[in-house]
């Protein structure tokens, strides 16, 4: 079996993503190609998606031409494992606002029933390395890159809290869904993104 893992590439860490989903092929030792996705017809020949960190409203925007927001997030409501980085947490999550500027008008694919503040830990300048503990995922410690990196605030009662750090949620997890404020690429580690991989093998 051939697994085929897209990676939403409109803007962001696109390439980092790239990489690090292909050291984690290889280090799983099976079968499987890493593919940048940019329409709404790459999106059905994927198994699994990742949505990069970076600009969360330019993505939205960017992703609305040629409904490629709404065929991704109707490939995920369908069950297709993803895994969404700081931004992508963001476009995952229903309710959303920022820590300077109160509420946001970006788009949001509202399929993480949470609520988040972009900006928590403060802007790029206050960019910041820590270890966390993902035990859910079978991952004793974790050394996760923050950079502008948003927290969850609250979750509903599907979702479920795979990482914190100092009392904030910092990932989350919704069925095959999963949802990071850090930078799993920039670690050095492709723990998360095997687990990703492994749930689209299953």
């Amino acid at each position: 079996m051939t697994i085929t893992v897209g990676v939403l590439a409109i803007q962001g860490d696109v390439a980092e993503n790239i990489a690090a989903c292909q050291q984690a092929i290889a280090e799983m030792g099976i079968s499987g190609e890493v593919i940048p996705i940019k329409t709404s017809s790459d999106i059905q020949s994927i198994d699994t998606a990742v949505i990069p960190g970076g600009e969360s409203t330019t993505i939205g925007h960017l992703s609305l031409a040629g409904d490629t927001m709404a065929s991704l997030a109707d490939r995920i409501r369908s069950g297709m494992p993803t895994l969404g980085i700081c931004a992508g947490l963001i476009l995952l999550s229903s309710t959303v606002t920022d820590r300077n500027v109160g509420k946001t008008n970006q788009p949001l694919m509202s399929i993480l029933d949470v609520r988040l503040e972009r900006n928590s830990f403060g802007r790029q300048r206050r960019s910041f390395e820590s270890t966390i503990s993902m035990e859910h995922l079978g991952i004793e410690q974790f050394h996760a890159v923050f950079i502008r990196a948003p927290s969850v605030l609250t979750v509903g009662t599907d979702e479920q809290v795979i990482g914190s750090l100092d009392g904030r949620i910092v990932a989350v997890q919704k069925k095959a869904v999963i949802g990071t404020a850090f930078h799993p690429e920039l670690a050095g580690d492709t723990a998360i993104h095997r687990a990703l991989i492994q749930m689209a093998r299953r």
